[in-house]
């Protein structure tokens, strides 16, 4: 089952948790000294906020899926929808491994499409900052377009990262 994924920035981490521990009535599932997110069942989502050196608000959206079946199908879904595709298989980001997709709505709106196999004891990877600026897992770049196929079946099991 998919579930929605919000990633927020935000200035004080820990005023942000007391507060979104009290909307939610839950306490995070993973906190560390510059992030904590929630995995919600009602409403089900996986909500993230982070103090990663970028302005506060929204970062970005996201569909998380159990498998990488279902992330091959929602990258052909958003290569119907005519957005560009960035894949990004193996990564280390947010404390967490996944295999991901990114592309852009018409507004300029990041969203992130990724299957977490595993987790991870750092934001991202000493070598490589998640695909990304380094402040939080999004494209550096405007992603260039790109088979979503071709894309998926870099990510195998045979292939080492699904």
């Amino acid at each position: 089952m998919n579930r929605f994924h919000v990633h927020l920035n935000v200035s004080d981490l820990d005023r942000s948790i007391r507060f979104y521990s009290q909307l939610f009535a839950s306490e995070p599932a993973v906190v560390k000294g510059d992030y904590a997110k929630w995995m919600l069942e009602d409403p089900r989502v996986n909500f993230a906020i982070s103090t990663t050196g970028r302005t506060p608000g929204i970062d970005h959206l996201g569909i998380q899926v159990d498998s990488g079946d279902e992330l091959a199908a929602l990258g052909k879904r958003l290569d119907a929808a005519g957005g560009t595709v960035e894949p990004e298989p193996d990564a280390t980001c947010c404390y967490a491994r996944s295999d991901k997709m990114w592309t852009e709505d018409p507004q300029g709106t990041r969203w992130e499409t990724f299957h977490t196999f595993g987790d991870a004891v750092t934001y991202h990877a000493a070598e490589a900052t998640c695909a990304t600026d380094g402040a939080a897992c999004s494209p550096r770049a405007t992603p260039a377009p790109i088979a979503t196929e071709r894309a998926a079946s870099r990510c195998t099991p045979a292939a080492g990262c699904c």
